[in-house]
């Protein structure tokens, strides 16, 4: 009999999903628009504020690992035990995160004890606000050139963190903050609140 993802080590999570990188497939728009319109169906627009497309897969002919990355941006008076409740019984499985305060939540579906399903998600879950991950995706969806030296920096980095996913995302910081910041220069606060 097999462990349960949730009986498993790092170590064997990490062994079980591996750093996939694949050619950019035009069907991610596709998964991300489908889980949208589920995941707003589910919660209730009342509840939720802006979701985007966010990470590699959201950007056209970028590599990239085959998860579809959402940004779900919801309303301070959102019911966050009722969140974990309709996410969960649509197949997500919640990633308690003790170091970042609620709402910083994630959800991940598409994972199971054999391995990644054919459509794997992950759902990022906070309150609305003015995110690094928008500025990234905007910069390298219209520099395509800092897109072509971003694949190659994670095509580089594969083979050695193939089983170390915290080891791979850390390696890719330096890079991803640079351009944050140059967009957050460029964009001039697109994203930023009112006060």
């Amino acid at each position: 009999m097999s462990k349960r993802l949730s009986e498993m080590s790092l170590e064997e999570l990490w062994q079980l999903f591996p750093i996939i990188l694949k050619k950019h497939n035009p069907m991610w728009r596709e998964w991300y628009l489908q889980e949208k319109n589920l995941i707003m169906t589910i919660i209730g627009n009342n509840h939720i504020k802006r979701i985007n497309h966010i990470g590699s897969t959201s950007v056209n002919g970028l590599i990239s690992k085959p998860t579809i990355d959402i940004l779900l941006e919801i309303t301070e008076d959102c019911n966050l035990k009722f969140l974990v409740s309709v996410l969960e019984k649509s197949g997500y499985i919640f990633e308690k995160q003790p170091q970042n305060p609620a709402p910083h939540m994630m959800f991940m579906k598409g994972y199971t004890e054999k391995g990644f399903e054919e459509k794997v998600f992950h759902l990022h879950v906070r309150y609305l606000g003015d995110w690094n991950e928008l500025y990234f995706r905007d910069y390298i969806q219209w520099h395509k050139d800092v897109a072509e030296e971003y694949g190659k920096l994670k095509m580089g980095l594969k083979d050695k963190y193939e089983h170390n996913r915290d080891g791979y995302t850390e390696a890719k910081t330096e890079f991803i903050k640079k351009y944050t910041n140059i967009a957050r220069s460029e964009f001039k606060n697109r994203y930023k609140l009112e006060d």
